[in-house]
């Protein structure tokens, strides 16, 4: 099974006199309901409206279960007919290539509870809660510790994969332990030294080894220790800080994944790009941005084809100008073909 980290259709489990598999045609696609559920399973759904960049094929299976059984008989479908898995959160700092995704593709967004626990300081949330939200909400409690989240464009489940992080804080430093469901079903608990933290990685990210077994778990929910008891009013200044300095320095009037490379220490990514005069360069509909040299935005019209292009483009006139090798933070999935 191979998963990476949309929104989709209610799946929610409910007792079943049958055993049996329920399937639905229509002109264009077919609906398998899980057995023991009405959790829809529908074939060849279109997955630009499932990311932030609005691009990607079709999944050729896709699915959105909202309680944890009907993800638990979503993989083990996937299981029983040796479909791979990809899992999508809020489809941000993702790339889906214009050709789709083969097997089964699992949203994690409708996964949503959490859990704020005033004697030990600890938040406790479901995979597809947004992570702006819940900075907001720790904000409007007095709880520290999220103010630098609330400009991260994702889920719960995509950020303990990521590692995602902003203004010198991220996931790893606030982790307690996270819940993740392995491809037999089976949960385990996790913690950070588990998960192996590194700069925008771990350990549950995709591996291109077919063999490598830690790509294959999904997390399901996840433990955070914040700090209760402050004032609100200073938290909310400090996360409304946080925010104003993310609308100011970035472009959020066109669709984009983020941040699309990593900062090759001592440089910041976006300055060596716009050093390199790339600002508003353009490939079909996919730009470099002119507020922030390290976006790429979907000007309107733009395929994944143009935004893999152009990150390719980006990473050669970079490395003819500075010797330097920009790793893209941006995951993208799916087959991509290179230019020339």
């Amino acid at each position: 099974m191979k998963i990476s980290q949309a929104d989709g259709n209610v799946c929610t489990i409910f007792a079943s006199t049958t055993q049996k598999q329920e399937t639905e045609d229509s002109r264009d696609s077919k609906i398998i309901y899980l057995k023991g559920t009405d959790c829809a399973i529908k074939s060849q759904a279109s997955l630009s409206a499932f990311t932030s960049y609005r691009v990607g094929g079709a999944a050729q299976w896709y699915v959105a279960p909202r309680n944890l059984e009907a993800l638990q008989a979503s993989v083990e479908y996937a299981q029983e007919h040796g479909l791979p898995v990809t899992t999508l959160g809020a489809g941000s700092n993702l790339l889906v290539s214009d050709r789709g995704l083969p097997g089964l593709v699992i949203s994690t967004r409708h996964l949503r509870h959490s859990y704020f626990d005033p004697h030990t300081g600890q938040l406790t949330v479901a995979a597809g809660e947004s992570i702006p939200n819940l900075a907001w909400q720790a904000a409007k409690l007095g709880w520290q510790g999220l103010e630098w989240a609330v400009g991260i464009p994702g889920t719960v489940g995509g950020a303990v994969v990521m590692n995602a992080g902003a203004h010198n804080s991220c996931i790893a430093d606030m982790l307690v332990s996270a819940e993740v469901l392995s491809p037999d079903g089976t949960l385990e608990t996790l913690t950070p030294a588990q998960i192996g933290y590194s700069y925008r990685s771990s350990s549950l990210q995709n591996s291109e080894s077919p063999t490598d077994r830690r790509c294959q778990r999904i997390v399901t929910q996840a433990t955070f220790q914040l700090q209760p008891g402050t004032e609100p009013a200073l938290v909310l200044a400090v996360t409304k800080q946080h925010k104003q300095h993310r609308l100011t320095t970035q472009p959020y009037n066109f669709p984009s994944c983020g941040s699309v490379f990593r900062n090759p220490t001592p440089y910041a990514a976006g300055w060596l790009i716009e050093q390199t005069g790339l600002k508003g360069y353009q490939i079909g509909g996919a730009q470099v941005a002119l507020l922030h040299a390290n976006f790429i935005v979907n000007r309107g019209g733009a395929k994944a084809s143009d935004i893999f292009a152009l990150i390719r483009h980006i990473q050669q006139q970079v490395k003819e100008h500075w010797s330097i090798c920009l790793q893209p933070e941006v995951k993208m999935i799916g087959e991509f073909q290179a230019a020339g």
